[in-house]
């Protein structure tokens, strides 16, 4: 509590002091015409073309069929870890479902996918495409492109169609290149330059 006396000294110091008019509030109205500022931003954002980073393409594939069993290994992937790979031996360490997508969701989503394999160290993965049964023509389009796709991405080393408890021809195993972080880890451990 305060004392009279206090109360007194307070309002003494105070007497000078004028109440502000004003209220004490924002001016959050947004100003009715369009800076130059602002004007050449605008300009900016619409001239700026997006550059496109994903070198996949979407055009002419070779049309393949819920059948058509994927298969496809860079050159100097030895004999043996691409049987493994086409076997489904290696442990699945992500997937990535493609159901449902159109091509061009699609081909940004492998785009994506493969890179971030590559960035987490993700060596063994797999893509489901599906088969294209439901297709009216038959033909397994996100399969076409997939097997078009991914001989395009330098970090795609070998790919081969699932073993059927992992969906068949209706997905592909995936074996990606080691990053340069797992790459230097292995020189450190195997002494290699």
């Amino acid at each position: 509590m305060t004392s009279k006396d206090e109360r007194l000294a307070f309002l003494e110091e105070m007497q000078d002091v004028k109440r502000i008019r004003k209220p004490n509030r924002a001016e959050v109205s947004t100003p009715r015409e369009l800076t130059p500022g602002h004007l050449e931003r605008q300009r900016s954002a619409v001239e700026q073309q997006v550059k496109d980073r994903n070198p996949l393409t979407a055009d002419m594939v070779e049309p393949l069929t819920a059948q058509d069993v994927l298969s496809w290994q860079r050159p100097g992937v030895q004999h043996g870890v691409f049987k493994k790979l086409r076997l489904g031996q290696y442990p699945v360490e992500a997937r990535l479902d493609l159901h449902r997508m159109t091509v061009e969701e699609a081909r940004r989503e492998v785009f994506g996918f493969i890179n971030d394999c590559v960035r987490y160290g993700l060596r063994s993965v797999i893509i489901l495409h599906g088969k294209g049964e439901r297709n009216p023509d038959r033909i397994a389009h996100i399969k076409s492109h997939i097997a078009k796709w991914l001989p395009e991405l330098d970090d795609v080393l070998a790919f081969h169609s699932a073993q059927k408890h992992h969906g068949g021809t209706g997905a592909v195993y995936v074996m990606v290149r080691k990053g340069d972080r797992d790459k230097q880890r292995n020189r450190e451990i195997h002494g290699g330059h």
